[in-house]
């Protein structure tokens, strides 16, 4: 039997979705990994395995009215794209951002059927979310668009059906406005959001798992070289959860991170941000919902305005040992690659979905930077998404230190599961060819046992 032709199938891929450039991007990566255990496995090739794990199961979308404080009405479109459940309930979370449109969900989406294999958790693969800003809005209007979304979303979700959590514009406040409607329209008190707080079935660790997770994926791939966090410098992009956390990790390890930024400017603190510096910013970006700027104006640091981290350390000539790129999709190029490793960065760990291009991730490749793609990097918050469900189902809760040693356990699981899967099939060292074989396998072996479904 034939293989799969690749640029034949990518080619009708790209017809049938014009124009969504990120799921396209995501697709490509995977279906040039696993095209050695496509060789190896006819049987995959035969069932049409990879043809049907790129069509989601069902993609949903709506309209989202809602009033603002002057009275007006809006109105914005949501999104659920229900991938792959071949091995548990969709999982997957919903992001909030003027940049959301289907191709990004379905790209995340996409990611996420991987991500929640390597967990070895019970969680088929979903995202969600709308265009709209939770920027600058009151409680109050967050709260009305919040309880509009969950009006429709609620009749397609379900704590054995679809089990979604927050990602970028959706945290602790989200959540709860979205709970809080989906209780009062169905009746029921079951865990069918993730990230909830602790006073209505939240996990211990649950705000910190993608960011910590990240940080212990990092320190398995140093291991692998004699290296630790210790006296290490690190760069960190964004300023949300998954970053607050990778500085809380990273100054646990006794490493110092020098960076965080959002969408208008980049702060650089040669210092470090020590513990004191970060509670800082987790009250002005939690509580007060304020800028990043406004830590350079306290703490006297360098603030750059309109540039990411990235265009910083290129322009700037800034060393670093270790990036952990957190904000969105795509944020580090090629040029910024190649100024990493011209400024002595040897490990990348992605905390974000997908934020290195394809030309960046053939620099880290082609000097032998330690690379961690999202799918296994970030895992650590959809794995504890998923112990914040067995705990829900239990009506049970596990201590921090249970939760911790459990996330810390999975991490490192799915280290070892990308090096051996990259390993058995003729990649060895490979990280991104570890992860999507060891993902699609476990996938594909329970879409083959279904049958044509």
């Amino acid at each position: 039997m034939k293989s799969l032709d690749i640029d034949s199938f990518m080619k009708k891929l790209t017809e049938k979705n014009k124009g969504e450039s990120e799921f396209l991007q995501a697709a490509q990566e995977v279906i040039e990994s696993i095209a050695p255990v496509l060789e190896k496995h006819p049987e995959f090739v035969k069932a049409k395995i990879v043809e049907r794990i790129v069509e989601p199961d069902r993609v949903i979308m709506f309209r989202v009215p809602w009033v603002d404080d002057k009275g007006e009405v809006q109105v914005n479109r949501g999104f659920r794209v229900q991938f792959n459940n071949a091995i548990g309930p969709y999982k997957g979370g919903l992001r909030f951002h003027p940049s959301v449109n289907l191709g990004i969900i379905k790209f995340l989406g996409f990611e996420q059927i991987f991500k929640n294999s390597l967990t070895t958790l019970p969680m088929g693969g979903g995202k969600g979310g709308s265009d709209f800003d939770p920027k600058g809005k009151s409680d109050n209007e967050v709260m009305n668009f919040c309880q509009s979304f969950m009006r429709e979303l609620f009749r397609h979700i379900g704590a054995d059906t679809d089990v979604p959590a927050g990602d970028i514009g959706v945290g602790g406040r989200e959540i709860g406005y979205m709970y809080g409607m989906y209780k009062k329209i169905v009746n029921e008190n079951t865990g069918v959001l993730t990230g909830k707080a602790l006073s209505y079935g939240g996990s211990l660790i649950r705000p910190e798992a993608t960011g910590y997770g990240m940080v212990y994926f990092a320190q398995e791939m140093l291991a692998t070289r004699g290296l630790d966090f210790r006296g290490k410098t690190v760069a960190i992009s964004g300023s949300g959860n998954v970053a607050q956390y990778a500085v809380e990790k990273v100054n646990q390890l006794g490493g110092k991170v020098i960076s965080l930024c959002d969408s208008e400017h980049t702060i650089v603190d040669e210092e470090g941000i020590d513990n004191g510096k970060l509670e800082y910013v987790m009250d002005l970006k939690n509580v007060k919902r304020g800028r990043i700027k406004e830590y350079a104006t306290k703490y006297k640091s360098k603030c750059v305005s309109g540039k990411n981290i990235w265009d910083v350390i290129r322009d700037e000539k800034i060393k670093i040992d270790i990036a952990l790129p957190s904000a969105t999709q795509n944020e580090i190029d090629e040029e910024h690659a190649k100024a990493l490793v011209a400024h002595g960065c040897y490990c990348v760990a992605e905390g974000a979905n997908m934020p290195s291009t394809p030309g960046a991730i053939k620099v880290y490749k082609k000097h032998k930077i330690l690379y961690g793609p999202g799918k296994a990097a970030n895992a650590g918050g959809v794995a504890c998404s998923g112990l914040e469900m067995s705990q829900n189902s239990m009506r049970y809760s596990w201590s921090r230190e249970e939760v911790d040693n459990k996330l810390k356990g999975i991490m490192k699981s799915i280290h070892q599961s990308c090096l051996s899967a990259a390993k058995e099939y003729g990649a060895e060292g490979d990280y991104v060819a570890g992860a999507n074989i060891a993902g699609f396998l476990k996938v594909a072996d329970a879409m083959k046992a279904h049958g044509v479904v």
